[in-house]
């Protein structure tokens, strides 16, 4: 009840406030007509005209909604408004004066004169608020402000830079832009300068009294950012990030953070086609096998907003699949959410679940992947990874469903492990059922993906956060990395593209040797490079110092895609691979060394790693 009344008092004072504009205005208008001389019929009557008219403006400006918002935020949108209510009034007063409504004269050019009048008065009045409140309010309350630069000239960064300066409540003031080119672009964008460019950083640093630099994620490659970073610490300087996915104008805070890992191993943006990945997904079943692990979660949250029209989201833990559907559960769409606790190589309960969900497009994420643990593990990793990828490809098969894609990894090229062995295998299988099946099967192979569960950057976050040492296994050691995001929109790509048979490949950018990773995070952690040991542990088993992601002689062929190639290769024939993992099948229970011999026994490429490395070194 009390902001009831509080808002009826504020709808009241500006009403008022407006009519006294539009008396005044109206006022003036006739002031200026007569050359600042009262006209000789300026009697009660013409007071009284006076007085309707400025009442029949206020009600066309209530009606245009100029009683409600603030004029903290007027933006050019609502000046545009202001000026056509302005022109709405203008016509009924050139009515008035053309119909000769009132006794008293009205001069056809007074409607003229007030409306400029009022459209000046009113957009000053508002433009100055809010001028005001941004640029002295902050100064006389003492609000110390931080000066920032901004990195990048287009249109995209100075909104956000504007939206930044206009917001007393921040502690931070623009002062100017880095065009990340050699030269600047522009001279200013609106009254905010380009100061220089990014080689200019350190002198505009001193020059201007700088404390922060800003960049909005995903506008710099990794390594441009990480030389920005260097020179940063160098100079004494804050590198900070604004996330473009999390802002929103309008009179949300932007969420500033610092620079993260994710930001140095950064490349060009990701440009999906989304047309293509909707014509696939829009309206179907849609199953994803581990949809609560990191890439799979990563590809339902991707697929939501395709509106499929069903959602399977399958896996064998349960707290996982819980998390993942109460978060899908937030986005405002009508696709059908299904939890599913399922073992994949449990064949039964996964008939149960096609003859019942029928799905219709199948990502395969689905797999045990971490190495040392599934060489002590022989007959599970083949159990999840060879029989749950056969027991899903082939229910694909038996119901129809139009594509099945299989999310596989550079450790399945010359594997040297159990794990990549079973990665092989399955992509063997699939690739196989792709020649006499209706169903489009298709393999998307990458790396290692940053921030998933076991991946080395949480590993060395928790190892900095003790104090180390940090544990490499060698100094020579490399890896492709990819953001989980990326992986996961360029897997719905793939599958989009493909038509059957295709081994996508991701691209993967430049190996990055995890030794600088290291030392790249405890950077970013604020601390001194020395101040923390890095160990060296040598190669575990099944590990091996580079990966790879095809074979040499997989000729690699471009695709309609920039991040996407393709494996140019000869799938085995489909009798061979039954036989083969039938085989596998057959030895499931037996000693865990009879599987890994099996294994061998099928993929030639296998070398074991420390016998890869010695032969590389060679």
């Amino acid at each position: 009840m009390t902001q009831k009344i509080a808002n009826l008092k504020r709808l009241g004072l500006l009403a008022l406030f407006h009519y006294t504009v539009f008396c005044l205005t109206l006022a003036l208008a006739y002031l200026i007509r007569f050359d600042f001389s009262w006209p000789p019929y300026a009697d009660s009557a013409w007071v009284k005209m006076i007085f309707f008219i400025a009442g029949a403006k206020c009600l066309v400006f209530g009606l245009g909604g100029h009683f409600s918002g603030w004029w903290f935020y007027v933006t050019i949108k609502d000046l545009a408004k202001l000026g056509q209510s302005a022109f709405l009034c203008f016509l009924l007063v050139f009515g008035f004066a053309y119909l000769r409504v009132f006794e008293s004269s009205l001069p056809r050019s007074v409607p003229v004169i007030d409306f400029f009048l009022s459209v000046c008065f009113l957009g000053g009045v508002r433009a100055s608020w809010r001028v005001v409140r941004e640029e002295f309010v902050p100064f006389f309350t003492g609000v110390h402000q931080r000066r920032v630069l901004f990195v990048g000239a287009d249109l995209t960064t100075g909104r956000f830079a504007y939206h930044l300066h206009a917001d007393p409540d921040m502690p931070y003031r623009v002062v100017g832009f880095l065009s990340p080119d050699p030269a600047p672009v522009r001279q200013s964008l609106g009254h905010i300068p380009v100061l220089g460019n990014v080689e200019d950083l350190e002198a505009i640093v001193h020059r201007h009294h700088i404390n922060d630099l800003f960049i909005l994620a995903g506008t710099l490659s990794g390594n441009r950012l990480r030389k920005i970073m260097k020179l940063c610490g160098k100079i004494n300087l804050e590198l900070k990030v604004i996330p473009q996915a999390e802002c929103r104008l309008g009179n949300q805070t932007i969420p500033i953070r610092k620079i993260n890992i994710e930001d140095l191993l950064q490349r060009d943006p990701v440009r999906l086609d989304d047309a293509v990945i909707r014509s696939l997904v829009h309206s179907r079943r849609v199953m994803v096998t581990g949809a609560g692990g990191s890439i799979g979660s990563e590809i339902c949250r991707n697929l939501m907003k395709y509106e499929p029209k069903e959602l399977i989201l399958l896996g064998r833990g349960e707290n996982r699949i819980f998390f993942i559907e109460g978060e899908l559960k937030q986005h405002e769409s009508k696709t059908k959410l299904t939890p599913v606790i399922a073992d994949v190589s449990n064949l039964s309960r996964m008939t149960q679940i096609f003859s019942r969900s029928r799905p219709e497009i199948i990502f395969h994420a689905a797999a045990h992947k971490h190495v040392p643990l599934m060489e002590d593990n022989v007959s599970e990793a083949v159990r999840n990874n060879v029989f749950g990828t056969k027991n899903v490809a082939d229910l694909a098969h038996q119901f129809q469903s139009e594509a099945f894609v299989l999310i596989s990894t550079d450790k399945a090229v010359r594997p040297t492990s159990v794990m990549g062995m079973t990665k092989h295998m399955a992509e063997r299988y699939v690739l196989s059922m792709s020649r006499d099946s209706s169903t489009k099967f298709m393999v998307t192979r990458f790396g290692n993906v940053l921030g998933s569960v076991g991946s080395v950057v949480p590993i060395f976050e928790k190892q900095i956060r003790v104090g180390g040492p940090i544990t490499v296994t060698d100094p020579k050691m490399e890896r492709y990395f990819m953001t989980i995001p990326e992986a996961a929109g360029l897997v719905l790509q793939a599958a989009g593209m493909g038509d059957g048979g295709e081994i996508f490949v991701l691209n993967m950018g430049n190996p990055v040797r995890i030794t600088e990773l290291a030392k790249d995070m405890i950077r970013l952690a604020g601390l001194p490079e020395e101040s923390i040991e890095i160990v060296y542990s040598g190669l575990r088993p099944g590990e091996k110092l580079y990966e790879e992601l095809y074979y040499e002689n997989e000729s690699m062929l471009a695709t309609g895609h920039a991040k996407l190639m393709m494996a140019q290769h000869h799938p085995h024939a489909a009798d061979e691979v039954r036989r083969q993992v039938a085989s596998l099948g057959s030895n499931i229970e037996g000693p865990d060394c009879e599987i890994r011999a099996k294994l061998e026994e099928f993929i030639p490429t296998y070398q074991k790693a420390m016998q890869l490395e010695v032969k590389r070194a060679g």
